[in-house]
């Protein structure tokens, strides 16, 4: 008598919905970066496809980090929590130094090195999550203490700002504030707590912008922009107008006219702007969609991790998706001011594509959960059988 074969569900390791949403962004991305910088990049360096090649190099190590992910799992994570909050902080403490760190546009954000350049802020990310898991979940019945489950991770968490602060990169610092609050949130830190961050950190952060003459500009374009349409408000208002050309199904991959030397950063922190000039409300629908698809799943993903790391682990991989999908886009139409943060797996760039696409490996070794019937968060789970 031969064996029954195993159900269809045991046979499938990760969630094919949450993989096609992530792969459908990078292939969308790489489309946009070629049609957003072939001629800068035939203008200035001879070549149309040197961005793309750039990223499609990047991408293929997106995947490897990937499937690496997948095939370690999520669990094992926890035992590198440390290890890779302490890399994170030493790359931090590197860039910042003269002739380690690499210096475009005014900010110290890179690390030369043979081939490719790694921006440690996103790499502070992705560790910062990691270990907030890990902290939180082992300290699940203390997290409500102010001296245990609050002021250690606010403590550390100011470390890695002022860390990024003074490259300067002031959305990476945002991005891990708010990382913080979300965990914390979740972990079930007492809400006074957390109202109080907020509080103290807005005046901190009106510091950090007032005493700053290129972050009040971006304010002052923010407010704006068409009042200084010739100078602080030029990017911004080119981006409107890129925007508003599209229309509902836009000009034609390829025919956006901002990206011919109008609009800073096209294929960069601006690419939603070429997206929505080119392929109209019709592209952005999609790209917002597949935002949508990979946010549900994650968070799916995390409630069915089973394990209160995993649970943590999978919401903060999602929210750091999310939040800089939401910003990016905000920025890009005139809604927030101007921050250095990426539209995820699409927009150029080396460390944040390889970093993000490695993140979303680990969400993807979560998924193994909800395959066949999702079991619900065991969010008590002893951290021993995370660390086993």
């Amino acid at each position: 008598m031969k064996n029954p074969s195993p159900p269809s569900s045991a046979l499938v390791r990760f969630d094919p919905v949450l993989l096609c949403a992530v792969l459908g962004l990078v292939s969308f991305g790489l489309v946009m970066v070629y049609s957003a910088s072939a001629v800068l990049a035939q203008d200035k360096l001879g070549d149309s496809l040197y961005f793309l090649k750039r990223q499609l190099v990047a991408a293929g190590l997106g995947l490897g980090a990937m499937a690496v992910a997948m095939k370690i799992g999520w669990r094992r994570l926890a035992r590198w929590a440390y290890p890779l909050l302490l890399a994170a902080i030493v790359l931090l403490v590197l860039v910042n130094i003269p002739g380690i760190g690499s210096t475009a546009g005014g900010a110290r954000r890179w690390i030369r090195l043979p081939g490719f350049g790694l921006q440690p802020a996103e790499v502070a990310k992705f560790a910062w999550v990691v270990y907030l898991s890990y902290s939180l979940a082992k300290k699940r019945e203390k997290v409500a203490k102010f001296s245990v489950g609050f002021v250690p991770h606010l403590a550390l968490c100011g470390i890695l700002v002022l860390l990024c602060m003074m490259q300067p990169d002031f959305g990476s610092s945002v991005l891990l504030v708010f990382m913080l609050f979300v965990l914390l949130f979740a972990a079930g830190a007492k809400l006074s707590y957390l109202v109080g961050m907020v509080l103290l950190a807005l005046p901190l952060a009106y510091v950090a912008i007032a005493s700053s003459p290129y972050r009040m500009k971006r304010i002052l374009a923010f407010m704006d922009p068409w009042a200084h349409r010739h100078d602080v408000g030029y990017q911004v208002a080119e981006s409107l107008m890129s925007i508003g050309s599209g229309g509902v199904v836009g000009l034609g991959l390829g025919d956006g006219r901002q990206k011919l030397f109008f609009l800073p950063e096209a294929h960069t922190d601006f690419i939603f702007s070429i997206i929505a000039e080119e392929t109209g409300l019709i592209g952005v629908g999609l790209l917002v969609v597949l935002y949508g698809v990979v946010l549900w799943r994650g968070v799916r993903a995390s409630l069915a991790a089973g394990e209160t790391f995993g649970t943590y682990l999978g919401l903060g991989i999602s929210s750091i998706i999310a939040f800089q999908a939401a910003v990016n886009m905000c920025v890009a139409m005139g809604l927030l001011p101007t921050k250095g943060l990426t539209l995820p797996f699409v927009s150029y760039g080396g460390s944040s594509l390889v970093v993000l696409m490695g993140a979303a490996g680990v969400l993807l070794s979560l998924s193994a959960n909800t395959q066949g019937a999702a079991r619900p968060s065991r969010v008590g789970t002893d951290m021993r059988e995370v660390a086993a």
